[in-house]
């Protein structure tokens, strides 16, 4: 890929700029900062993800999965505060791989899922860098009166989970080539990967939940975080884990491991926890909304997670940047 990149105002102008959609706070990118226009009746939800050339995405790979990527990991941490995305921003340290080309696609791709979810962008920065940097913070708001946390599940509360576990994985797998899959199976898992979707319900369930996490490190790292701070356990089944028709297959063919599939991240599902009480509004929730949504489990007294009534030693829990 020859660079042939234009000066920074010129990248701002052509493929940044309509990105902000003429937002009211945005300046239309001619001021040094912008600002966020306040709710008295909502709070505030900040997050910030960073993903990175050979660790989180490969050097070849498209540019529209990068910019669905940086979104999507953001967006899934709005869902699982109870709350809706406003705005971000977006700080791009450009190797020598990209070009003008490139830029287009990946900001085509950021504004189609910013129409898709209702935010804009405020701003951001741009740097070079000898490998491929993306970061971005985002904003949200969550009613005021309750913002969800993963510090509130209770003894007996039940434990569920949306759409379906390990398919990015199975993807990730494919892609590096440790597994053999026709090109049916193939084309569905590494799109999977390339282009995971979140699940946006969070601010739907604000009311019913007591405690969320989005699944982007795995079912039994990002599970034992809902627990670890409440001194609590849980009890899951395996015949309620919800897994694709293509993935079930594979795991009747011995073709990936059942335990992997749990402690593999990046499907960016929600993974909350609600009262008894809740079953039917959730269930009433997941068809008007055409969305899966399965009770996996509920929370018990008995420290740790319990697998089909047995305690299970968690090895390589969920993905680590630091080790």
């Amino acid at each position: 890929m020859t660079n042939n990149l234009s000066s920074e105002n010129i990248i701002i102008n052509k493929y940044l700029n309509k990105l902000n959609q003429n937002k009211l706070g945005t300046f239309n990118f001619k001021n040094d900062a912008s600002f966020l226009k306040l709710s008295r009746n909502k709070k505030l939800i900040i997050t910030n993800d960073t993903i990175l050339e050979n660790i989180d995405f490969f050097q070849n790979d498209p540019p529209e999965s990068i910019a669905n990527k940086i979104a999507t990991c953001n967006l899934s941490d709005i869902s699982a505060m109870g709350a809706y995305p406003y705005a971000y921003t977006l700080s791009l340290c450009l190797s020598n791989d990209v070009n003008n080309y490139w830029l287009e696609r990946f900001s085509k791709k950021l504004l189609l899922l910013q129409k898709k979810y209702n935010y804009f962008l405020l701003g951001g920065d741009l740097s070079k860098s000898k490998n491929l940097v993306i970061s971005a913070n985002f904003f949200g708001f969550a009613p005021k009166e309750k913002i969800l946390t993963r510090e509130g599940a209770k003894l007996n509360d039940d434990i569920w989970i949306t759409g379906n576990l390990g398919d990015s994985y199975i993807g990730l797998l494919s892609k590096k080539n440790l597994i053999k899959l026709n090109k049916i199976y193939k084309k569905y898992y590494e799109n999977k990967y390339l282009y995971p979707i979140h699940s946006s319900i969070g601010y739907k369930i604000n009311t019913i939940a007591t405690s969320a996490i989005d699944i982007s490190d795995g079912l039994y790292g990002d599970l034992e975080k809902l627990l670890i701070s409440k001194n609590i356990g849980a009890n899951i089944y395996s015949n309620l884990l919800p897994f694709s028709k293509k993935t079930k297959s594979l795991l009747r063919s011995k073709i990936v491991k059942f335990d992997k599939l749990l402690s593999s991240g990046d499907d960016y599902e929600l993974l909350f926890t609600a009262n008894t009480n809740k079953n039917s509004i959730i269930k009433k929730l997941a068809k008007s909304n055409n969305i899966k949504i399965s009770k996996i489990g509920t929370i018990s007294k008995n420290k740790g997670i319990y697998l089909d009534y047995k305690k299970i030693k968690i090895i390589n829990k969920s993905f680590q940047h630091f080790f």
